[in-house]
C-alpha cells in the first residue's frame, strides 16, 4: 500500500533534471540582461561579475545535471527507461539531455574565450562577437534541450501519466518558451530599439524571429492560449528588468562618457507581442481545417497586421515626453551614446530612404511572417511527436 502511494506521488512529480534545466535557462536569461545592463552602465569590468556568474551557472548546472542523467541512463540505474532514451556515441539518455549537455559545454568553453577577447580588443562594439556567438549558441542549446526534456516527459504522460503532472509540465513548457522568446529578442536587440519602430526593417526582424516560436508553442502545448502565455512571460520579465535594475547604483569605468549614469541601464519597455500572440492563438486553431500553407498565410498576415496596429502608435508614445518616466523607461541611455544621436533626441531613425523602399520592406516583412509561421507549425507538429 505504501509503495503504491509513493508511486502515485512520484507519477505527479516533475523530474529533478527538468527542474535543473528550467533553473539553468532562467539563470542565463537573468544573467544575460544583467550583463548587457552592466556593459551599458559601467562598461567592461572584471570577468567575475555577478552577471557573468549567473550566465555561466546555466552552463555548469545544465552540463552537470544532464551529464549525470546520461551516465545514469547508460548505466541502467535511473528511473528513465531505455525506451525513452536515444543512443549517441555509446551513451544513452533523453535527446534533450544530450543537447543541453553540449550547450553547457559550449557555454563553459566560451568563458575563457570571452575573457581573452575583452583583454585583447576591449569593449564589444556588437553583441554578436565570436565568443558571444559561441555563448549564445550554448544558451540556445540549453533552452532547446530543456524544451525537449519537458516535451518528451509531457507527451509520454498523455498515455499513462496523471493530469496534474501534464498541467505542471505544460506550464513549465510555456515558461521556458517565454524564455526562448526573451533570448531571441536579445539577439535582435540592435535592430529593435524604439527609434527603429517606424521602419520596415524592425517589422521584418520581428516577422522572421517571433512567429516561428509562437506558432510552434501554440501547436505543441496543450493550453488553448499557449502563445499568449509565452509572450506574457517575456513581457513580465522585461518589465521586471526595466523597473528593478535602475534601483541599483552604477558608474561608468570606461570612456568616452557622454552622459552621467548613476544607476543600471535596463532594457526598453517590452514589445507588445502579447496582442499578435492572442490573434495567433485564436486563428491558428480555427484554421486547422486548412492546408498548412493557407493556414500559415492567414496566421502570419494576422500576426504582422495586429503587431503593426499596436506597436506603431505605442512607439510614438515611447518617443514622446509622456514616456520619459520610470514606468515606460524612455529616460535611460548608455553612458557612451553621443548627445547628438537620434536616440537621445527621441527621434525616429528611418532605415528606408524612400516610400518605395519602405513598402517593399513591409511586403517582405509580410512574406517573412508567413514563412516563419509555416516553419513554426512544422516545428510544433514535430514537437508533439517527441517521446525521448
Amino acid at each position: 500500500m505504501n509503495q503504491t502511494r509513493e508511486s502515485e506521488a512520484g507519477s505527479q512529480a516533475v523530474p529533478w533534471y527538468i527542474w535543473c534545466s528550467v533553473a539553468a535557462v532562467t539563470s542565463a536569461i537573468v544573467g544575460t540582461h544583467w550583463d548587457i545592463s552592466w556593459h551599458r552602465s559601467i562598461g567592461r569590468d572584471t570577468f567575475w561579475t555577478p552577471a557573468h556568474i549567473a550566465i555561466y551557472l546555466c552552463g555548469a548546472l545544465a552540463g552537470a545535471a544532464c551529464g549525470y542523467l546520461i551516465l545514469l541512463t547508460t548505466a541502467g540505474s535511473t528511473s528513465v527507461h531505455h525506451q525513452a532514451s536515444v543512443r549517441i556515441w555509446g551513451l544513452r539518455g533523453p535527446l534533450g539531455a544530450f543537447i543541453s549537455a553540449w550547450g553547457g559545454l559550449a557555454m563553459l568553453t566560451s568563458a575563457p574565450f570571452d575573457n581573452w577577447w575583452h583583454d585583447a580588443y576591449g569593449l564589444d562594439v556588437k553583441i554578436l562577437s565570436p565568443p558571444h556567438v559561441l555563448l549564445i549558441a550554448g544558451i540556445l542549446a540549453v533552452q532547446l534541450g530543456a524544451l525537449i526534456l519537458i516535451l518528451g516527459h509531457m507527451n509520454r504522460s498523455v498515455n499513462g501519466g496523471s493530469g496534474i503532472l501534464r498541467r505542471k509540465l505544460d506550464l513549465l513548457f510555456l515558461y521556458t518558451s517565454g524564455l526562448v522568446v526573451t533570448m531571441t529578442l536579445v539577439l535582435t536587440m540592435e535592430y529593435i530599439f524604439r527609434l527603429y519602430m517606424h521602419g520596415a526593417r524592425f517589422y521584418r526582424v520581428i516577422a522572421i524571429a517571433i512567429p516561428v516560436i509562437l506558432a510552434a508553442v501554440s501547436r505543441a502545448s496543450k493550453s488553448r492560449w499557449a502563445a499568449t502565455k509565452a509572450t506574457a512571460v517575456y513581457s513580465l520579465l522585461l518589465l521586471g528588468f526595466l523597473w528593478i535594475l535602475p534601483l541599483f547604483p552604477a558608474e561608468p569605468k570606461l570612456g568616452p562618457v557622454y552622459r552621467e549614469v548613476k544607476n543600471f541601464i535596463p532594457a526598453e519597455f517590452p514589445l507588445l507581442l502579447i496582442a499578435p500572440a492572442i490573434a495567433l492563438d485564436a486563428i491558428l486553431r480555427r484554421t486547422s481545417h486548412l492546408n498548412r500553407w493557407m493556414q500559415s498565410a492567414v496566421c502570419g498576415f494576422a500576426f504582422l497586421t495586429v503587431f503593426i496596429a499596436v506597436q506603431w502608435p505605442f512607439a510614438t508614445l515611447l518617443m514622446s515626453p509622456a514616456a520619459r518616466n520610470r514606468f515606460l523607461g524612455s529616460i535611460y541611455f548608455d553612458f557612451n551614446i553621443h548627445p547628438a544621436s537620434s536616440y537621445v533626441r527621441h527621434l525616429f531613425y528611418s532605415t528606408e530612404r524612400t516610400p518605395v523602399q519602405f513598402w517593399a520592406g513591409m511586403a517582405a516583412a509580410a512574406a517573412c511572417a508567413v514563412l516563419s509561421t509555416r516553419a513554426g507549425i512544422a516545428w510544433g507538429d514535430w514537437m508533439t511527436r517527441i517521446r525521448r
